[in-house]
């Protein structure tokens, strides 16, 4: 886009933008397309087995003297373990994200009034993160209870072993937990995955 200063990218999980320093005028593109070994980081904070592919690209432009508008496209390849038989189960994910980062967030007076249902908004800090913005819109993506095709719970009721707990539609790990843990200062306590050489292309 002309009208966009030179694209940011990384291949980590993170992209810190410093408001003070974005073109005030025109905006940056970005694009966040993690490696492998980040990939695997995600994944294993995300509670699911795999990450094949992952891309977020977009733009962060002004919205205003002081606000502004963040609009990318979500790109991936998630594989989980099927709720039912915990065989594996891939599903493609493209969606697009928007986020508005308000310097002054409307105020809220009474008890009564009702709070309007825009989870776009979010308070503007002296950073905006694609990286962040990524992985909260993957985990609110994921579908919550995978299931392999045909897979049922009547189906595979007798093939469980004697005294074996049953099988339920359980959620998967809360996203926003596993957040904290990829943004806070020391990392989880534990170790990466060291890498199996097997790398998908990141590519959406």
């Amino acid at each position: 886009m002309t009208d966009l200063a030179p694209q940011r990218d990384t291949t980590s999980l993170t992209l810190p933008l410093r408001v003070a320093d974005l073109p005030s005028r025109v905006g940056v593109s970005f694009r966040v397309a993690p490696e492998a070994g980040a990939r695997a980081d995600l994944a294993r904070e995300l509670g699911i087995p795999r990450l094949r592919k992952l891309t977020f690209a977009g733009s962060l432009r002004p919205d205003g003297r002081h606000d502004w508008v963040l609009e990318g496209v979500l790109g991936a390849t998630v594989v989980q373990d099927c709720v039912i038989t915990a065989e594996p189960v891939t599903t493609r994910i493209d969606t697009p994200v928007l986020r508005r980062f308000l310097r002054r967030m409307p105020e809220v007076e009474g008890v009564e009034v009702e709070i309007p249902e825009d989870d776009s908004i979010e308070p503007l800090g002296p950073v905006i993160d694609p990286g962040a913005v990524m992985a909260e819109a993957l985990a609110l993506a994921l579908p919550d209870y995978p299931r392999a095709d045909g897979a049922t719970l009547d189906s595979t009721a007798e093939a469980r072993p004697e005294g074996a707990a049953p099988l339920t539609d359980a959620p998967r790990r809360n996203p926003f937990a596993a957040l904290a843990a990829l943004q806070a200062d020391t990392p989880p306590d534990s170790p990466p995955s060291p890498s199996t050489g097997d790398d998908d292309s990141a590519d959406s």
